[in-house]
């Protein structure tokens, strides 16, 4: 009497065993490759534009991180920076280049433009310089035009830059064995701090501090001026009116 009631336990214990090993599998089995670039492919678009069928792919991003957030002006396009900073070598920490190691520059006097000499007739120099350029124009490497973004003045960033955005598969070597440039391929690491922000009408001076330009923008000075009305004693007689076609 007691052996029925045990084949059944055992049955069914069988066959709970059995479903639970079936969904174990299906949750584990790996998804088709197609289904997989399928969902690495698809890009949400704008309706107007037709969708293609093609694996989406990353070729190279810049990539950075923000040390000290600047409370100064923000970083806006299009602008002059004036910036100090450091770079090396991504593959051996090589340092190539620094502001803090360029050659002091001569104090100006901003009225005379001339150098300032001091009690004993020397001219007096001011500490390393940081750089001045003008952004968006190509002027540096890709990864500094675009490294900038969000900065506000006096902040401070680290920026980790591929090779694409920087020298390319040439590199950049100098042939001295003493200060080699830069390799070809060669990722870069940058520490940059923004000091400044200047408007484009504002322009490089001696030793790094930036003036004002006295010429007017090209498009300001091409302009005509505006003629002045006439001044009459009486007020002029009014035009005949035209006469109607027939």
């Amino acid at each position: 009497m007691e052996i029925v009631p045990l084949m059944k336990s055992t049955v069914f214990t069988a066959l709970l065993l059995a479903a639970t090993v079936a969904a174990a599998q299906t949750a584990t089995k790996p998804a088709p490759k197609a289904a997989v670039h399928a969902a690495a492919a698809r890009t949400t678009l704008p309706a107007n534009i037709p969708p293609v069928k093609a694996l989406t792919k990353t070729a190279f991003a810049l990539r950075y991180q923000d040390v000290k957030i600047g409370t100064g002006p923000v970083a806006e396009p299009r602008k002059l920076y004036k910036v100090a900073y450091t770079g090396w070598l991504a593959a051996d920490g090589r340092k190539f280049d620094s502001s803090y190691d360029h050659p002091a520059a001569p104090v100006i006097d901003e009225n005379t433009r001339q150098p300032i000499k001091d009690a004993d007739g020397k001219v007096k120099t001011a500490a390393a310089q940081p750089i001045i350029f003008l952004q968006g124009f190509g002027h540096v490497i890709p990864g500094w035009d675009q490294g900038f973004e969000g900065m506000h003045v006096g902040g401070k960033r680290r920026l980790f830059i591929p090779y694409q955005l920087a020298y390319g598969d040439k590199g950049r070597q100098t042939g001295d064995p003493k200060n080699p440039g830069i390799p070809a391929k060669a990722d870069l690491i940058f520490d940059i701090e923004l000091i400044e922000v200047f408007d484009v009408p504002y322009i490089e001076g001696i030793g790094g501090s930036p003036r004002r330009a006295e010429a007017k923008p090209a498009a300001e000075a091409a302009k005509p001026a505006a003629a002045e009305p006439t001044k009459s004693a009486e007020p002029a007689a009014p035009a005949a009116p035209a006469t109607q076609p027939k």
